[in-house]
């Protein structure tokens, strides 16, 4: 179905089933699946990996399994989650970006910075932040009046909406300053490093493929810029604490956590190096997270315009009351809920086997190749009612909560996103102050869809034009 048949269907109609992209034949070569692994990983899938519980196949000599049932996945992320790691070309292509920050660290490392971190985004630590976020979406929203009435990509906007909330929450200044050249870095390696090339998934590690020198080259000027970005900050407090009154200052922003964090066992802080990779992944894994979910939400509600004014009428009214609460907002969560089930920001978690392992209907051998997509389990026909429907009400209170293992928006397990209450309260209060604000309408009716390269992003920017909604 086209945009424009969806647009100009009558009210009282089917649920919304937006664009996504053509299934892959099962029969496909491992040439032609790698083919479309690099240009979308999304299209690789044919009906199989939607209708089965578990699809077997081989992965340059080893077998790999699609685990599509909740009871595996407990088994893998959650009861065995040590013997499964990430594979080799996931380190090629996201150490140089991350480093050896959270998302990347293995084993011991790994539990001390989990461990470190976790005061910093403790659910009491979110009302700190809740200022920056909001103080960074109205000046969104004051930048985007400007606009009304003309031709807007609200891609690019999200994007410099989430960037501004990472920096202020992170290190309490606006990033502008900083934006373009970020954004540069973080384009640059998407378009041209992020993409695993044939020789990235051949070659054992500490082989370096040809890609990993450009990746080398990129690591040594991001990480210099991480540096930047955080003698700024210090630089900052220090002129803070010259002018202030004497004793010790309560904590602004996540860097301010972040530098007091201490290792319970050992009572260290992270070294300079370290709290760069941290920085890294904090900026990069959130801003990008919060940028997709809100793109797509803006993009469903266009196409949904009964449920953008349900939305809008929740909104308004909350902002009314002068304190913007992201736990009243219960159809805004309901909305985004909905719109990280059939666009995970994160599409595919792969893990390798460091050990044999079973689950029902699947041997696992050491080094064997797991792969859970919250795509597919999001999508999965046996596990979902209209799989391929925008219905935000399934995530209404009232009715059943999906199971824990089928929805997996932020991961699960020990290795859950850290970051996941921050994610969701910044993006549930920008998209009710976005639509309470703003009628957001599509101008480009050709299908946008879906593209797994690193993420979860659309193919192309369509245009959108917003309308002041009256106070």
């Amino acid at each position: 179905m086209s945009i424009a048949e969806i647009m100009d269907m009558p009210a009282g109609r089917a649920p919304l089933v937006p664009p996504r992209p053509p299934l892959a034949p099962d029969d496909l070569t491992a040439l032609g699946r790698l083919a479309l692994i690099r240009s979308n990983a999304i299209a690789s899938w044919g009906p199989r990996a939607y209708e089965e519980d578990i699809v077997k196949g081989r992965f340059f000599g080893r077998s790999s399994f699609i685990l599509n049932t909740p009871d595996a996945i407990r088994h893998i992320l959650v009861e065995n989650y040590e013997n499964y790691t990430r594979t080799p070309a996931a380190f090629r292509v996201l150490r140089p970006i991350l480093g050896e920050g959270l998302l990347l660290a293995e084993g011991k490392a790994w539990k001390n910075q989990r461990r470190t971190l976790a005061p910093a985004f403790a659910p009491r630590a979110i009302p700190l932040l809740v200022p920056h976020m909001l103080a960074a979406t109205d000046d969104a929203i004051d930048a985007l009046r400007a606009q009304t009435g003309v031709p807007v990509d609200l891609r690019e906007a999200m994007q410099r909406l989430a960037l501004d909330i990472a920096g202020r929450t992170m290190f309490s200044f606006e990033i502008e300053k900083h934006g373009a050249a970020l954004r540069g870095f973080v384009n640059e390696y998407g378009d041209r490093l992020a993409q695993p090339r044939f020789f990235d998934l051949l070659l054992p590690p500490g082989w370096p493929s040809p890609q990993d020198i450009s990746r080398a080259l990129f690591r040594r000027r991001w990480t210099r810029f991480m540096q930047t970005l955080i003698a700024e900050r210090r630089a900052m407090a220090s002129k803070m604490a010259n002018t202030a009154d004497a004793g010790e200052a309560a904590p602004r922003d996540l860097f301010d956590l972040m530098v007091a964090a201490r290792d319970p066992e050992t009572g260290e802080a992270f070294t300079d190096e370290q709290l760069g990779d941290q920085v890294s992944t904090m900026i990069l894994a959130g801003h990008e997270t919060t940028a997709t979910a809100l793109f797509w939400s803006l993009y469903l509600l266009s196409l949904d315009p009964a449920t953008q004014e349900e939305l809008a009428a929740e909104a308004k009214i909350a902002m009314a009351g002068g304190t913007l609460d992201a736990a009243r907002l219960t159809f805004t969560r309901a909305v985004l809920d909905e719109t990280m089930r059939l666009y995970p920001p994160a599409f595919l978690i792969v893990r390798a086997a460091a050990g044999p392992d079973s689950v029902p209907g699947a041997d696992i051998a050491k080094k064997d190749v797991v792969l859970i997509s919250p795509w597919l389990l999001h999508r999965h026909e046996k596990l979902w009612d209209q799989p391929n429907a925008f219905r935000p009400s399934r995530f209404l209170p009232g009715n059943p909560p999906p199971d824990r293992f089928a929805y997996l928006p932020f991961g699960v397990g020990p290795r859950v996103c850290i970051g996941a209450q921050f994610a969701l309260t910044e993006a549930t209060l920008a998209l009710a102050k976005l639509i309470g604000t703003f009628k957001v309408e599509l101008l480009d009716r050709a299908p946008v869809t879906p593209v797994g390269v690193v993420t979860t992003q659309p193919d192309r920017s369509p245009m959108f034009q917003i309308t002041r909604r009256e106070a």
